[in-house]
């Protein structure tokens, strides 16, 4: 992996966002790629830090693109989300601190994430890997420090495979991001099933919470068409923030930055950071303004 500069001081912290009363596990899903999965994860977990919250990231994606983004290493043979899968190594031992973002940590993924599928298979209770390893750590994380994980955010791959099952079976909560496209609502019926599945057979407490419309492009009436439709289905679950369509967005990756560091002034940091304060509000039962 090449390196790429990282910023040396930490930026000023936003505002405080209220604290949950319990540990949030939200999985961060949509078998669609390039619908924002992993920009939506980096950077409202990066805005929720920023607001005094600890935040734990995890990688589930072998592309380890949120690891990246985190500036957390992932190169070939770092411990990471397959050896805890696989091979059992202890997940405390694998997280890392976001070198730029106080209280923001990571548990980074490599490309060896993309073998443990098939290295999976024939283990008991294979869909549990995941969810009992997150369970020691995040006790264990309270017990070393004091207070406990707020957030948790599993960034998926673009499957509906074992390691998005995984990740399922560990969450409480669902986020959907889907883009503002004519395409935005095919193969999300796929997904909707699925849930359900796993709730019905594997982890009773998963929940479709948040749905966060993304890519939205003013110029066209299609945008806001998409806009209207999904929120049609869904209701209350839609957040009122929809993150535009950006070129900072889509180039603070490439820093191994989050847009609050890379450009924390622009349109993409405000809305990230609007989105992350109605998730907060609403996890901490604060109605949002009308």
């Amino acid at each position: 992996m090449t390196e790429t500069a990282v910023p040396n001081v930490r930026i000023k912290k936003l505002p405080p966002l209220p604290k949950p009363v319990n540990t949030r596990i939200i999985a961060v899903a949509n078998q669609k790629g390039g619908v924002g999965k992993t920009t939506t994860t980096v950077n409202l977990a990066a805005a929720m830090a920023l607001s005094g919250l600890h935040v734990l990231v995890v990688d589930v994606d072998p592309q380890g693109n949120a690891s990246t983004a985190l500036a957390i290493d992932h190169h070939v043979g770092t411990p990471d989300v397959y050896a805890v899968m696989v091979e059992g190594q202890s997940f405390g031992s694998i997280v890392k601190e976001c070198p730029a973002v106080p209280g923001l940590f990571g548990a980074p993924a490599t490309i060896d994430l993309a073998g443990a599928e098939i290295e999976l298979v024939n283990v008991v209770a294979r869909e549990y890997r995941l969810a009992r390893a997150l369970e020691g750590y995040l006790s264990e994380h309270q017990a070393k420090h004091g207070r406990k994980i707020d957030y948790v955010f599993l960034d998926c791959p673009p499957s509906l495979g074992l390691l998005t099952l995984n990740a399922l079976v560990a969450a409480k909560e669902v986020l959907i991001p889907i883009q503002c496209e004519y395409y935005a609502l095919e193969g999300l019926g796929q997904l909707l099933k699925n849930v359900e599945l796993v709730r019905e057979h594997l982890n009773p407490l998963l929940d479709v919470s948040t749905i966060l419309m993304t890519m939205f492009n003013s110029t066209t009436k299609l945008s806001q068409q998409v806009v209207d439709e999904v929120r049609g289905h869904f209701g209350s679950r839609v957040l009122t923030s929809v993150v535009p369509r950006a070129v900072r967005l889509s180039e603070a990756p490439s820093h191994q930055q989050t847009i609050f560091t890379y450009d924390g002034t622009s349109v993409g940091a405000q809305t990230y950071l609007s989105a992350a304060t109605e998730i907060a509000n609403i996890g901490a039962g604060i109605k949002q303004a009308s």
